[in-house]
């Protein structure tokens, strides 16, 4: 059986393993930076006085954490032309991660500030700070000290799940390693290398996360 697999075979396709590598990392940088900055904006308004801001973000959070990502991709590429909003693959690809993981990251984020002691708002307060400056000075940079590593997990989970965006056609990693299964039928062979490209991408990506958090907010390794 081993005698039998032909790797060699591959290599012809290896532009095309890369250029989908290189799109589901442009896809990941742009939905793990957006989605944080939603996640941040979320668990600003979930911990804030307006109560139907928090219960509407709210919602959202629970509707996104409760249906499946590939139900709101579909969602988006198929039901959103219903209403007249219509976008590409690469778009739809982009607001499906954006939301999820804005979803996910606001209650991380939310969890770090609900455990800041009340003496840091009181003691902002009393030296004269807007509560957005005590939040985003004061609050949120130990809140994310916290809970960084759930924050970097949750960055991960995401750009491990948008290999289901290629079943909207957007060509990312999957999409090109199942193109080449399609015409090779080399199925082990290509799916075992995709497999290790996804870990290796992984695995830089954390690494890459938690030297950003040591040095911009401290994160212990």
């Amino acid at each position: 059986m081993i005698g039998q697999l032909n790797f060699p075979a591959l290599w012809p396709y290896w532009p095309e393993l890369l250029a989908g590598l290189w799109v589901t990392i442009q896809l990941t940088v742009l939905a793990t930076t957006g989605g944080v900055a939603l996640g941040v904006l979320g668990a600003a308004l979930r911990s804030g006085k307006s109560w139907w801001l928090s219960r509407l973000w709210g919602g959202y959070v629970e509707l996104v954490r409760n249906t499946p990502f590939v139900v709101q991709l579909f969602f988006i590429v198929f039901g959103l032309p219903g209403i007249g909003l219509k976008l590409t693959a690469g778009e739809a690809a982009l607001l499906a991660m954006l939301i999820n993981l804005g979803a996910y990251s606001t209650e991380i984020i939310r969890a770090g500030i609900q455990v800041t002691p009340k003496g840091q708002w009181e003691a902002g307060r009393v030296l004269g700070l807007t509560r957005l400056q005590i939040f985003s000075r004061v609050v949120l940079p130990p809140a994310l000290k916290r809970i960084y590593p759930a924050l970097v997990s949750q960055c991960i989970i995401v750009m491990l799940g948008s290999s289901v965006v290629s079943q909207v056609s957007y060509e990312e990693l999957t999409f090109a390693a199942n193109l080449i299964q399609s015409r090779t039928f080399l199925s082990f062979e290509v799916y075992l290398v995709t497999t290790l490209m996804y870990l290796l991408l992984s695995i830089a990506m954390r690494q890459l996360l938690l030297v950003v958090g040591r040095k911009w907010l401290g994160v212990q390794p």
